[in-house]
Formats: structure tokens, sequence, C-alpha cells
């Protein structure tokens, strides 16, 4: 029995997959690691350089908002990425579910929920459409994607045409939508009471009148936070999470252990679409309009932020964490530059930068901790 046990306990200490490693290994082969890091240095240089008042409460909310919008669409960026696929078309998906969500308002008289779900339902729809299509022909997302790209912009410029009357932007949807709850969901601020509460007790910074300076968290930002926590469990701790990885690392072996590999990437697709679509409903009820310039270039900002939370272009690779730490280090850059003394024109040099410094610095964590060469 000793050599048998002998060979057992070998064995156990060769495979790698139950193999005890240090905290810093462990911590080391995280995918956001990089974006962690990115952050600490972003933060640092705008601690020394930027104005005090960019790390008070306003400035933060100020930072959060546009990042908050961006991270939605990053974290679905990134979790179809981890499935082995891109979508160029989700920031032209932004102004043509802003199309259709204000259309359905406007020119069709339809209350605010069944818009919202006319909206997601279509949306999803076109996403689905894309995964078919990249499944069925086996063509590179990267070409599909960008077909819709301009697709989808040119069926916005022509909807909202038709909508108005020949004007790009469509107008008056605040006026018919009104208030309610199912609004405050998708617009605005949030936490109001408690604000004022910490106003009142002297905790945050007031007017003379003793209303807030700031009066809520951006409804964005609770969407935000709730959909990366989501995501994280998703794919930590769901056999759909499991399938994510699996169907972006090697396809093939997925399929041929149970992995419905397809329906997967479809479904990560039609996700990715979705995320854009709420976009669109926050923005428009924000703005209580739409036009044809809604959501330009999301598609390589969000893809930015991915890249710098980890995510492998080759896919398989990645987290939502990642993404999110991502899509705040491009909020902090783009109206960071705003409270300090250099030329907001340096914005897009950050981005490209930390960008190429996040993918050199993941591969360079990755290589070292599994040995690649």
């Amino acid at each position: 029995m000793a050599p048998i046990e002998q060979k057992i306990g070998d064995a156990s200490n060769s495979d790698e997959r139950i193999k005890q490693v240090g905290f810093i290994t462990h911590m080391m082969r995280r995918p956001e690691l990089g974006a962690v890091a990115g952050l600490i240095l972003v933060v640092t240089f705008f601690f020394l350089t930027a104005d005090r008042s960019m790390f008070s409460l306003s400035g933060v909310m100020t930072i959060l908002a546009p990042a908050s919008q961006l991270g939605i669409l990053a974290i679905a960026a990134a979790l179809l990425m981890i499935g082995g696929e891109f979508d160029l078309s989700i920031g032209s998906m932004v102004a043509f579910a802003g199309l259709i969500f204000g259309a359905a308002l406007t020119n069709f008289g339809q209350p605010l929920w069944i818009s919202i779900i006319i909206t997601m339902l279509l949306a999803a729809a076109m996403g689905a459409v894309n995964g078919q299509i990249v499944i069925r022909t086996r063509l590179p997302s990267f070409i599909v994607t960008l077909a819709f790209l301009f697709m989808l912009r040119g069926l916005t410029l022509v909807g909202l045409k038709w909508a108005t009357g020949g004007s790009t932007q469509l107008r008056g949807i605040g006026e018919v939508v009104g208030d309610g709850l199912l609004k405050r969901l998708f617009s605005g601020v949030a936490f109001q009471d408690l604000f004022s509460w910490l106003a009142a007790h002297g905790l945050i910074e007031k007017f003379d009148n003793g209303v807030p300076k700031v009066t809520g968290v951006p409804v964005s930002v609770v969407w935000f936070i709730a959909i990366a926590g989501l995501a994280t469990w998703v794919l930590l701790r769901t056999r759909s999470g499991n399938w994510v990885f699996a169907a972006g690392g090697d396809p093939n072996a997925a399929r041929n252990s149970g992995v419905p590999v397809d329906r997967v990437k479809t479904g990560l697709f039609a996700l990715t679409a979705c995320a854009a679509a709420l976009v669109a409903i926050i923005t428009v009820l924000d703005a209580g309009s739409t036009d044809a310039r809604r959501g330009f270039q999301k598609e390589f900002e969000a893809i930015i932020a991915a890249v710098i939370g980890g995510c492998l272009l080759t896919g398989g690779y990645g987290s939502a964490i990642g993404a999110f730490f991502g899509a705040i280090i491009f909020g902090l850059v783009s109206i960071g530059l705003t409270y300090t003394k250099f030329d907001s024109d340096w914005f897009q040099v950050f981005l490209g930068s930390m960008l190429l410094l996040a993918v050199l610095f993941n591969n360079f964590i990755r290589r070292k901790v599994t040995g690649e060469r």
C-alpha cells in the first residue's frame, strides 16, 4: 500500500489544479491586477497635480457619472471578450436603441414601461442576429459587428429624420414621460433622503439654505455597481460563468465537454446589446432627448476599458471587476484633466498610454506566474 500511496502523493503534488500557491502568486494571477495598479497610478498622479476639489464628494460624483455609463458597456464587452468575441456595434446600438425608445414614447404614444420592454427586446434581437451571423458564417466578429456599426448608425439617422420630420435630434421626451417611480429607476439621483440627512448633520457640504451640494448618487452609478457585482458573481460562482470562460478559451474542447458554445456566444451578443439599450434609456431620460451622435466611439472606449481591466483579445481570460476599474480609470482621466493645468486634449494620449501599459503589464505578469515564453 505504501508505494501506491506514494504515487498518489506524487501525482497530487504535480497536479497544478490542486497545487497550493502563495497569496502573492494568487493575486498576481488575477486579471484585474493591472487595472488596480493603473488606478493607483492615475489617482496618485491627479493627487499630486490636480486641484483638491477633484477629490471632494461633488468631484467624485462628476467623475463617476460618465465612468458609470461607459462601465455598463465595458462590463458587457468584457464578458463578450472573455467568451472570445468582439462587438464593435455597441456604440451605434446606444444611438439606435435611443431612437427606438424615444420614438415609442413620442411618435407611438406608448407608456414608459412598454417603451423600455420594446427597446430591450429589439436590442436583444439585434444582438442575437449579430451572434448568429458570426456563428453560422464563421466570419470574425470584428467584421460582422463593424458592418452593424455602420448599419445601425445609418438606420438611426434615417429613423430620426422620419420621427422628427427632418431633424437628427428627437426632443420632448421629458414632457411625455413626466415623473414617477419607474422613471426614477433609470434617471436622476438615488438616496436623496440619505444625502439630505448627511447635510443636515454637517457630514457633507451644503449651501447656506441647507440644501446639500450633492443631492444623491447618479442612478447610472447604482446600475454600474449592481451590474459589476452581478457579472462577477456569474463569472466566478455559476456554471454559466464557467461556460463563458470555456467558450472563449477553447471552443472545440468546450463543445466536446458538453458546453453549448453557440448558445453562450449568442447570449453574450444579446447581453451586450441590452447593455447598450440600458445606457440609451438612462441617457435619454436624463437629457429628455436623443440624437444621432449618441454613443459615438463608445465601442472603442468600452473595449479599451475591458482590456485595461485584464481581458485578453484572444478570449478566455478577464474579469468584470477589471472592466469596472478600467471604466473608472477612463472617467478619472477624461474628467480629471479639467482639474489640472494640463490641456484636456492630452486625454487621448493618456488613454492610449494607459491601454498600452496595461496590456504590457498584464502580459508580463501572466508570463511570470504561468511560465509562458
